[in-house]
């Protein structure tokens, strides 16, 4: 099982992430198949591909003379079995739906030899319950954020009986597609954007339904100070910055505390100002962690106040 033997790959479901997952692989130089049930779908998958072609064209993401090549290595088709001939890789983006997808694996199954790796896009459901398969060690999820074919992460997640090899293959078909795979040590519904994000919009929606701000203040609160940082820090790099011992602090104020910040702590390992936090800065001086962060900060905020980017779309 090795992902630089990937020729051919199969996409079940050509809606708002299968159409664009297709697009990745054939962009890869594979051939893939592309299948739904409906013919409508199928057509307008393929004009949303190559409007997503001419667009990463206009950005040098792709060479314009290239897209003539990329879309015949497509292959649209509302015939599963017709799908499945030949692949050495398939994964499902359907409706996110319990028995759809139980019914896709059932078909997968069948057609599909056993050395061929079964993958899901799902990030909300147990797939690994769901599904009813002979061989559950080539079950995997591979989950991707739209828009696919711009947004590089890619979360590898195995199953309680998912082998070794697979999710080792996984990883490296994720690579050989230009994409940033993590893999999760274990499966856990929504994994961790999704499990971070929805923990971000329980807040926006407290915050609309008290009347507390409107939409477009809280959109612009978001992208005037976490839109600037999280690109830079993410979210435990944070931490660092704020001092752990600052952050407990806070928490107490709130009559909570966590382990893994008393500990911490305890430590001396408060963050940028003693050079080890959650992240080692190999004892740097918290001047020159500082001034690496706020150079990185200014060229980010010159470039969104350059597109405009806190305007609204």
């Amino acid at each position: 099982m090795d992902a630089k033997n990937v020729k051919k790959a199969l996409v079940v479901g050509a809606g708002v992430m299968g159409h664009s997952i297709a697009q990745v692989f054939a962009q890869a130089g594979i051939e893939v198949s592309l299948v739904d049930l409906n013919e409508k779908i199928l057509e307008h998958a393929t004009n949303l591909i190559k409007s997503n072609l001419s667009i990463l064209a206009e950005f040098k993401r792709v060479p314009r003379k290239e897209i003539s090549t990329i879309l015949r290595r497509i292959h649209p088709t509302t015939s599963l079995a017709e799908g499945a001939q030949g692949a050495d890789f398939a994964i499902e983006v359907v409706s996110e739906v319990a028995e759809v997808k139980k019914k896709v694996f059932a078909q997968l199954d069948e057609l599909c030899p056993e050395d061929i790796v079964l993958a899901s896009n799902t990030s909300g459901l147990d797939i690994f319950s769901i599904a009813e398969v002979k061989k559950p060690a080539r079950l995997i999820i591979t989950h991707w954020f739209a828009p696919p074919h711009i947004i590089p992460l890619v979360e590898v997640v195995p199953g309680p009986k998912t082998s070794g090899d697979v999710v080792a293959f996984a990883k490296e078909l994720m690579e050989r597609l230009g994409k940033r795979p993590i893999v999760l040590r274990e499966f856990v519904r929504s994994f961790i954007v999704n499990r971070i994000q929805n923990q971000i919009s329980l807040a926006v929606l407290e915050i609309l339904e008290k009347g507390w701000a409107t939409p477009t203040e809280i959109d612009l609160a978001v992208k005037s100070s976490l839109g600037i940082r999280l690109p830079i820090v993410g979210v435990v790099q944070t931490y660092d910055f704020t001092g752990l011992d600052l952050v407990l602090d806070i928490m107490k104020s709130y009559g909570v505390s966590h382990p893994i910040f008393e500990e911490k702590v305890k430590k001396g390992h408060l963050g940028a100002k003693t050079s080890k936090g959650f992240y080692d800065y190999g004892g740097r001086s918290e001047e020159e962690i500082l001034k690496k962060r706020d150079r990185l900060y200014l060229k980010m905020l010159d470039y969104l106040e350059k597109i405009n980017a806190f305007e609204p779309i």
